[in-house]
């Protein structure tokens, strides 16, 4: 029961901050004159966009090659983990990754490099879901051999990426980084 509790939260969150972010969209902007799962999306995907790589500058060049255990990711293979899995979970809307992804993406360690790769692969996800009809979101797709929807993929995908915020922030605290939005001015 305690995990059917937990997963539900943990699926339920993204939903929580896309219409809390819904409503902090300026009335005259674009985004809040359409409405919609898209405008949600892409709220949110801006304020995770942002805690990821305001944190992913935070963290000191150095610290890059760091892990808490050696069974587990380094601080840069978090970040492209983000980077690729935003590329890969495209791919169930049918979209593709840029011909010139790295094939080990995860293997990418240089701050500067880690940083440009995270943007671009947000850039992708952007344009994708921009790319995306009202009428396709609805569209049956397979995640993972289960049925959803491209709608459902791309809830899929911010909840990746806020578990991974999670998990970036718990990395940054262990190396003495506090996030740039939580620190005391």
């Amino acid at each position: 029961m305690k995990r059917f509790v937990s997963l539900a939260l943990l699926l339920a969150a993204p939903m929580l901050f896309a219409q809390q972010n819904a409503k902090k969209l300026p009335q005259n902007s674009a985004a809040a004159a359409k409405g919609g799962f898209r405008a949600e999306f892409l709220a949110d995907l801006d304020e995770v966009q942002k805690k990821i790589v305001d944190l992913a500058n935070a963290v000191p060049a150095e610290k890059y090659t760091w892990r808490p255990n050696a069974d587990v990711r380094s601080v840069s293979e978090v970040y492209m983990h983000i980077a690729g899995g935003n590329y890969f979970l495209a791919t169930f809307v049918g979209a593709k990754p840029p011909e010139d992804m790295p094939k080990e993406i995860e293997k990418i360690t240089d701050k500067q490099q880690v940083l440009a790769a995270l943007q671009k692969s947000f850039d992708h996800v952007r344009m994708v879901v921009k790319n995306t009809s009202d009428a396709d979101f609805e569209k049956p797709v397979k995640l993972f051999g289960n049925p959803t929807t491209q709608r459902g993929v791309f809830v899929t995908l911010l909840n990746h990426l806020h578990e991974h915020l999670g998990q970036s922030i718990a990395y940054a605290r262990m190396n003495g980084v506090t996030p740039p939005w939580s620190r005391k001015e």
